[in-house]
């Protein structure tokens, strides 16, 4: 009993050294006199207590130097982070070139903001506060004989062009599409809603990281609401690092274990900017080209940014294409299993026939053999990501060719069962949302042993609950199914349908209080051509 107390004391210790270990040396272990005394400390203490804090960091640039009236005064930077030529000619160049008689007068020339002529720059309080400012990027200048400090933001580094979205391309329309710098993608889509009324809300996320997370929505347009809500759970996390979109989707979704996506993704700032006058909140995370939008539903993600580029009747054709091809992807290869097995008096005569004599020689059941076929389907496909891109497609598509022949020739696979994946597998291609067609994807398999076990029954009761879980899954408060469950008649003109814009008089039912988009007569030249009946 004594070595099992001994061993839980023995454990006990070693958490508490390891918790030490990983508390980060900052002002929260000192007292409140301890940090006002760094604070106020003479130049050279509160130079070694960055040092201090920063070590380990051979980024970290120390540039010291002697301005004024013998003045000593330090710049600290990253470098990579910074750009120096900026630093050298508005600040270094024009502080060296001060004239002061005394070191007040000089403090009091550097901290004027029309001497330096650098307009957007802070002054600061704390050393904290500086050293926060430097791992932002950012330039920081420590003074003799001065408790202030000044943050410089001429952060500059390498960052991607912006290019055509690779996974949102269009045949008509823009292309332009978001990148990892956060500055940018905002200003890409102030570049297209020229309102105040377009509000962009920040807060830093992850205790490492201090990742800029930023909350755009149209006031007035917006409900309330929603705004609070976005920014009660973003705010709410606690974790050491978010380096992409995705950690804040896992953290704010109402149902964690839902297949279904409840939070849209766009690379496209004109998708982005169209959600945001719809009511709904863009959610933008530095680092990141992706932007999250709530709410979201089905309908939603079943739409394509070419939908509104194209002519609303081709538009409205190539939607019901995907719906078809939606229900293709889940259940078509579930049917066959079903008939095939269970239900062959559904099949006309002559199929059957074909049906049946390419499946002589198959030693598997219809069920086996579709899972067989499904999974080296779901193989190729992964093994086409992750292989070079000059080699992938090659890989995909020839890989498919060999194997599905050699398959059907060793007898291993139905001819048959051949055909229904691979329209199984361009069904799913078809999916707008990468996300939502990884869940029918994922869902197609409990479908199959449903149909392989109970037949067609099998198969509607798969349906009824998978129909039972959209009816009940929530984005934001925001019904999964709508505008059909509940139904909203209004709504309806951007679902199965793409009407032409001059309908479109009302914003969706989740938009606030201002639902008007256009006037009713806004095709006036029409209408004063039937006045004077042209």
């Amino acid at each position: 009993m004594s070595l099992f107390k001994w061993l839980i004391k023995k454990q006990i210790r070693s958490g508490k050294r390891q918790r030490y270990k990983e508390a980060p040396p900052n002002n929260q272990a000192l007292t409140d006199s301890e940090i006002s005394i760094i604070n106020a400390g003479n130049f050279k203490n509160r130079l070694n207590w960055i040092r201090q804090q920063l070590s380990n960091c051979s980024d970290v640039v120390y540039h010291t130097f002697i301005a004024g009236p013998d003045q000593e005064c330090a710049l600290i930077y990253l470098r990579g982070m910074i750009d120096q030529k900026t630093i050298q000619e508005e600040v270094l160049a024009r502080i060296l070139s001060l004239q002061a008689q005394d070191a007040n007068q000089f403090r009091n020339q550097i901290f004027n903001l029309k001497q330096l002529s650098v307009t957007d720059l802070t002054e600061l309080t704390t050393l904290q506060e500086g050293v926060t400012a430097v791992l932002n990027g950012h330039a920081l200048l420590l003074v003799e004989g001065e408790p202030r400090l000044l943050e410089f933001p001429f952060t500059s580094y390498q960052t991607r062009s912006i290019v055509e979205a690779p996974n949102e391309a269009v045949l008509r329309g823009p292309r332009e599409a978001f990148i990892e710098n956060l500055e940018v993608n905002l200003t890409l889509i102030r570049r297209r809603l020229k309102t105040p009324d377009f509000k962009t809300e920040m807060l830093l996320v992850g205790t490492k990281t201090q990742t800029k997370v930023i909350i755009a929505y149209v006031k007035g347009v917006c409900k309330q609401e929603l705004i609070d809500e976005v920014n009660k759970r973003v705010s709410q996390i606690e974790i050491d690092g978010v380096l992409a979109d995705s950690y804040l989707e896992d953290f704010i979704e109402d149902f964690p274990f839902s297949p279904f996506p409840q939070l849209q993704y766009s690379e496209r700032p004109d998708t982005v900017t169209a959600s945001l006058l719809e009511g709904r909140v863009a959610i933008m995370v530095d680092g990141s080209p992706i932007v999250l939008l709530a709410p979201t539903t089905l309908f939603m993600l079943m739409q394509s940014a070419e939908d509104y580029y194209q002519r609303y009747i081709a538009a409205t054709w190539i939607r019901w294409i995907r719906y078809i091809f939606l229900m293709a992807s889940l259940l078509l290869p579930s049917i066959y299993i079903a008939v095939t097995t269970f239900h062959p008096e559904m099949i006309p005569a002559k199929l059957l026939i074909t049906v049946t004599s390419s499946r002589e020689v198959v030693p598997f059941p219809a069920l086996i053999e579709a899972i067989m076929m499904e999974i080296s389907f779901e193989a190729l496909r992964e093994a086409a990501v992750r292989i070079p891109k000059s080699i992938g497609q090659a890989v995909s598509v020839i890989g498919a060719l060999i194997i599905g022949t050699a398959a059907v020739q060793a007898g291993i696979v139905s001819a048959a069962m051949v055909i229904i994946v691979s329209l199984t597998g361009i069904a799913s291609f078809i999916i707008p949302h990468f996300d939502l067609g990884l869940a029918f994807r994922l869902l197609r398999f409990p479908v199959m042993i449903l149909a392989g076990v109970f037949g067609l029954f099998g198969i509607s009761c798969g349906m009824l609950i998978i129909y039972i879980h959209l009816i009940n899954l929530r984005s934001f408060g925001t019904p999964y199914l709508s505008p059909f469950v509940p139904l909203e008649i209004s709504d309806l003109k951007d679902t199965f349908l793409r009407v032409p814009w001059w309908l479109m008089n009302k914003r969706p039912s989740l938009s606030g209080a201002n639902r008007t988009r256009q006037q009713a007569d806004s095709r006036k030249w029409a209408q004063a051509q039937e006045e004077n009946g042209d």
